[in-house]
């Protein structure tokens, strides 16, 4: 049966798995634009570090949701699904197709389940307090308060866990009991970029490579020169944080690198068990495989 919701084609996949070089050339062929689902290309100044699509690769095609807040500045995840649902809804009103891309499975999600998020302000005094203790015991407190959070919520993503209290906090709720999913907004396609573990683990290698020759250290190096905290969320992320110890002097340049790639691939094991619960998804290997599944959805 044929849907009159917007169309919405949105591709996923682990980092470094080629989903901005595959989302350039559908957008490009389909007369597309492309919402960014990433949550460190969210922020200015964070260039090289959050691997964004270089300023050529923006003059290719439209992107949107790319430089939003400054390193310093806080954007919820019900906020960016806000800014994700109107800037989709204006592209497809325009008689283009909008592109969701990304690796950050709370950004797309909440926006083709249509998540209804609480509207809960950052409350800086609660977040300052949590920040101090480590992820291992704010999980657990976050346990104790809503078992459930166990279902979406990744032990090791700190700014998430100190959010979800937050929530609580202010709601005195169970944070499972806020992330309800709405009436779908749109009529979805979603292509997954599968790669096998070895490959997976070269792109790593040689994506950190690029990074630290284009210039990664010297980026961290200026943004911590420009007084922003190293504990901030923008800077706590992978290739980030590891850059900042670099720069403390307790590590060396190639055992950083080694860390940056060993957590990448961590990170791939987490966004593969996320993306594996969803049936919707049709993986594909290549561009062609991309194109004929577009083609059959328009």
């Amino acid at each position: 049966m044929k849907s009159d919701k917007p169309k919405l084609i949105i591709i996923i996949g682990p980092t470094a798995s080629g989903k901005t070089a595959l989302s350039l050339k559908l957008a490009k062929k389909f007369k597309g634009e492309i919402i960014s689902a990433d949550s460190r290309a969210i922020y200015k100044k964070l260039d090289i570090g959050s691997a964004k699509p270089t300023k050529e690769e923006r003059k290719i095609v439209p992107h949107h949701l790319i430089n939003v807040v400054e390193p310093d500045e806080v954007l919820t995840l019900s906020q960016y699904k806000n800014l994700a649902t109107a800037k989709i809804l204006d592209i497809a009103s325009q008689d283009k197709i909008p592109f969701l891309v990304g690796g950050t499975a709370l950004y797309v999600y909440a926006v083709i389940d249509n998540w209804q998020i609480p509207e809960v302000p950052p409350n800086k005094k609660l977040r300052a307090k949590l920040e101090k203790q480590s992820a291992e015991k704010l999980y657990s407190h976050l346990l104790k308060k809503d078992p459930e959070a166990k279902n979406f919520i990744d032990a090791k993503n700190k700014r998430r866990i100190i959010r979800a209290l937050e929530i609580i906090s202010a709601t005195k709720k169970p944070f499972s009991e806020q992330r309800k999913k709405g009436e779908p907004l749109f009529d979805t396609l979603i292509i997954g970029v599968k790669k096998t573990p070895k490959e997976l683990k070269k792109l790593i290698s040689d994506r950190t490579k690029k990074m630290i020759k284009a210039g990664l250290v010297k980026e961290v190096s200026r943004l911590l020169k420009k007084g922003y905290s190293p504990m901030l969320p923008a800077l706590s992320g992978i290739h980030y944080k590891e850059i900042v110890e670099y720069l403390q002097k307790k590590t060396s340049l190639a055992k950083t690198i080694k860390i940056i790639n060993k957590n990448d691939e961590h990170l791939v094991r987490r966004q593969l068990t996320w993306f594996k619960r969803d049936p919707k998804i049709k993986w594909i290997k290549n561009y062609t495989q991309a194109d004929k599944l577009l083609k059959k959805f328009l």
